[in-house]
């Protein structure tokens, strides 16, 4: 298919009939990318320029917000600007292309181009796919360890962001030297890694990919959300109605996560397969370009879910689009305090009920009123705010 879509971009640069009428015969015996039609390829351009433009918007703003307030410089939300800065990339450097093709119907920058876009594309996807698993275990290390949280150490979480990068080019860059290929995927006007060719090589190349890339990142973060579901739910057992709100927002957030993770990617991940070990023309035009249009619109969701929901950014956001300051004393300075994390065994006291209670609030142990925010007057009587769960819900 790969060859076979590039060769009819050749033979109609030279006009060649013969040629045409060889390639066209290849075509209707092997490849099934060919059927989408003008309309087709239409709507396809408009999903992408939607996708590209408010990825963009989103992503860029999120970095915005990050450089203008000093209070959002914690590790954690490093992690965030990171997953945010990948999606941001694809926008710039992947998304105008498919789009470009699109509106014509046909690949426009050539093998070389088809290449390089399919490398960078999954180079920046599975970054945004593994920092969403390494900030699941940062929460989870954060909140489940047995030492004191330090909100000012950036080496654990730089740690991981370069591991996001070196493990994504461990697994896009042995296409370009031989083990899988890239080129033309769908209707040819997207490319990425070769999910048709049926040989060993490529199909050892797919498995390993699809289990590295898409079913561990998958497991990571289920399992690490998963622990910190249950230790919120021990201690909420202690019920009071505000833990309870707390645990149900947190609940809502995590289900939230896991349910746009699979929307986003696991399609994606099923029509590579479908391509790779079913049979030849199993896998049409449009049911291999809904699962693409999918993944990209990672790069738009990824900034509502992982950052906007967090009232953190949003706050910070507010401020900057009503040209206010922020406020000092609020919940949004107390969150980037160090914590006493929870420790599995360990004693649930009622200091601890607190803390887990403050979740998204910071409150003074004999408030009479918990669920007023503190005034400046408050903040050193403040209990700590737990900084796993803070980097989405503050507020």
């Amino acid at each position: 298919m790969i060859v076979s879509n590039l060769t009819v971009i050749s033979c109609r640069r030279t006009n060649s009939s013969l040629c045409l009428s060889a390639v066209d015969g290849h075509l209707d015996a092997s490849s099934p990318y060919r059927t989408l039609s003008s309309t087709g390829h239409l709507l396809v351009a408009v999903c992408l320029g939607f996708i590209g433009s408010l990825g963009f918007l989103n992503n860029l703003l999120v970095l915005v917000l990050f450089c203008r307030y000093k209070v959002l410089r914690s590790p954690i939300n490093f992690l965030l600007v990171n997953i945010s800065l990948s999606d941001l990339l694809v926008c710039v450097l992947g998304t105008p292309f498919s789009f470009a093709a699109s509106t014509q119907g046909r690949w426009l920058i050539g093998k070389t181009g088809c290449v390089w876009y399919g490398f960078v594309n999954s180079l920046l996807g599975i970054v945004s796919l593994i920092s969403l698993a390494v900030l699941s275990y940062e929460r989870y290390c954060t909140m489940m360890g047995s030492t004191e949280a330090d909100a000012t150490n950036y080496r654990k979480v730089a740690g991981g962001v370069v591991m996001s990068w070196l493990y994504s080019l461990i697994w896009t860059v042995p296409p370009l030297f031989g083990w899988s290929s890239y080129g033309p995927e769908g209707p040819g006007t997207t490319c990425s890694v070769d999910w048709t060719t049926k040989t060993a090589n490529n199909i050892s190349y797919i498995i390993c990919l699809f289990i590295s890339c898409l079913i561990a990142p998958f497991l990571v973060i289920v399992f690490c959300y998963g622990k910190l579901l249950h230790a919120i739910k021990q201690v909420t057992s202690v019920n009071t109605s505000m833990s309870r709100k707390r645990e149900h927002r947190v609940l809502l957030m995590v289900i939230t996560m896991v349910i746009f993770y699979l929307l986003c990617w696991l399609p994606y991940g099923i029509m590579a397969l479908l391509a790779t070990f079913g049979s030849p023309g199993l896998v049409t035009a449009e049911a291999s370009i809904v699962p693409s249009i999918l993944a990209k619109f990672s790069t738009v969701i990824n900034p509502i879910i992982y950052i906007f929901m967090n009232k953190q950014f949003y706050r910070c956001f507010r401020a900057l689009v009503q040209c206010n300051k922020l406020q000092r004393g609020s919940s949004l300075k107390s969150s980037s305090k160090a914590t006493k994390p929870f420790r599995p065994g360990r004693h649930i006291d009622n200091n601890f009920t607190f803390v887990v209670a403050s979740v998204g609030h910071t409150m003074a142990p004999n408030q009479a009123n918990p669920g007023e925010e503190q005034g400046p007057s408050s903040v050193d009587n403040v209990k700590p705010v737990v900084v796993a769960l803070v980097a989405h819900y503050n507020g």
